[in-house]
């Protein structure tokens, strides 16, 4: 449970996959399509890509701040978030999953291990869907 809401995010869809979404402020305004993965003309943003954009700017801005608490340089990192939809097993729904590679150059790998792993319990994203969709952490670079 939140113990206070700090900012809340606002935006209207209009026809579903293929349509548009827009921010409450305007500063997101875009129109969607189903991938040609999925049937669709794509040509055009979809969910899974605006979702794999806010994962990895969030992940990437918890794992920015657990560095500097550990003092460690994390200059030229970069956080890849790869959303994947597909059908749930023995079920007419679908789900989500997530592989998140996190490139942090010049760190030893039991550093950067360790800080995607701190970054994991601070990012609002990775507590949003921990325990609800698979999420996978990559390690590149270190």
């Amino acid at each position: 449970m939140l113990e206070s809401v700090l900012y809340t995010a606002g935006a209207t869809a209009n026809g579903g996959r293929d349509g548009r979404v827009v921010s409450d402020d305007g500063q997101l305004d875009l129109r969607v399509a189903t991938p040609k993965e999925l049937g669709g003309p794509g040509a055009a943003t979809n969910p899974e890509q605006l979702f794999a954009a806010g994962y990895a700017a969030c992940f990437h801005n918890a794992l920015m701040l657990v560095a500097r608490q550990a003092r460690q340089d994390a200059t030229g990192s970069s956080v890849t978030a790869r959303v994947g939809i597909g059908k749930l097993a023995d079920s007419v729904g679908y789900s989500l999953r997530v592989d998140l590679v996190v490139e942090l150059p010049g760190l030893a790998d039991d550093v950067a291990r360790e800080l995607v792993a701190k970054a994991d319990v601070v990012c609002p994203y990775s507590n949003a869907t921990r325990g609800n969709i698979a999420v996978t952490h990559e390690v590149v670079g270190a």
